[in-house]
């Protein structure tokens, strides 16, 4: 497996445009959302993992206070930091 190219800030940056409800922090990708209620909060998280798997690329998905979800991404492959990879996904779970 080729390791992807790691991209600089300024890059991140620049494609945060075409993700306004993401952000750049740490090093990693992150959003957050709100769900009516812990079964829809669950419904999303399976459907994040379906697109993640069929992708081979896996966020850390954190569930608190039964509704609220928030995604991290980065690639581990690199040491933790933001690659194409990373926009590939969360252009994926955009969709969803």
């Amino acid at each position: 497996m080729e390791k992807p190219k790691i991209l600089s800030p300024e890059e991140v940056a620049e494609r945060l445009k075409t993700l306004p409800s993401w952000s750049y922090e740490g090093k990693t990708l992150q959003k957050s959302l709100k769900f009516k209620d812990f079964k829809e909060a669950i419904d999303f998280i399976n459907k994040v993992a379906t697109v993640a798997e069929e992708l081979e690329h896996h966020p850390n998905i954190l569930l608190h206070s039964y509704n609220q979800v928030r995604l991290n991404i980065n690639t581990h492959l690199v040491g933790g930091e933001v690659t194409e990879w990373d926009f590939e996904l969360a252009q994926a779970i955009e969709k969803l």
